[in-house]
């Protein structure tokens, strides 16, 4: 798709960022928001592939700044977030998802561990308004690259938000075969 396609497809779409911005809140999250992250990643995926409550809250506890939420302002609650770890490693491994310990604050990639955004919040242009923010804050905080994996169902939505499919993950995470898909910043 051309680029001024894309532009008129996002001109189109019925909540803009503008719009977003006014109902989300979006910042880093915050340690008594961990029971509501673990909650959602739990609805987001299937149980071979969600985040246990003991990984995703050690995660949040070593590094809310490396995960971006977005808060309904009508309700104070989360309704979706993306989360990663830094690093200077370029490939993506399943430990990531399990070892916060691999954190490094200084690293240039970041590996994408999920994003994640409620059923009731879905086609609203969320999930992209989350990684557009993303990218623009790692980006700025000296990231180069984002680097997350996905199921074959969505490759073209990370298409679509500038991600390059590189083939075949190494992943096995659920028991699943994973692309891996790189967006440079």
């Amino acid at each position: 798709m051309e680029r001024t396609e894309q532009q008129k497809l996002v001109s189109k779409a019925p909540h803009s960022a503008g719009s977003l911005a006014e109902r989300f809140e979006f910042r880093s999250i915050r340690a008594e928001e961990a029971d509501q992250a673990v909650a959602i990643e739990q609805i987001c995926f299937p149980p071979n592939e969600a985040c246990s409550e003991r990984h995703m809250k050690e995660r949040i506890a070593k590094v809310p700044e490396l995960f971006l939420v977005a808060v309904d302002r009508e309700t104070g609650r989360l309704a979706g977030l993306l989360n990663g770890l830094s690093t200077s490693e370029s490939v993506f491994r399943d430990e990531f998802f399990t070892d916060a310990g691999l954190y490094e604050p200084d690293g240039e990639n970041v590996m994408l561990l999920g994003l994640d955004v409620l059923p009731e919040y879905r086609m609203q242009g969320l999930g992209r308004e989350l990684m557009t923010q993303y990218a623009r804050r790692e980006r700025e905080n000296g990231r180069r690259t984002l680097i997350l994996t996905c199921l074959d169902n969505k490759v073209k939505m990370y298409q679509k938000m500038g991600f390059v499919d590189k083939g075949i993950s190494n992943s096995v995470w659920g028991g699943e075969a994973w692309h891996e898909m790189a967006l440079c910043l």
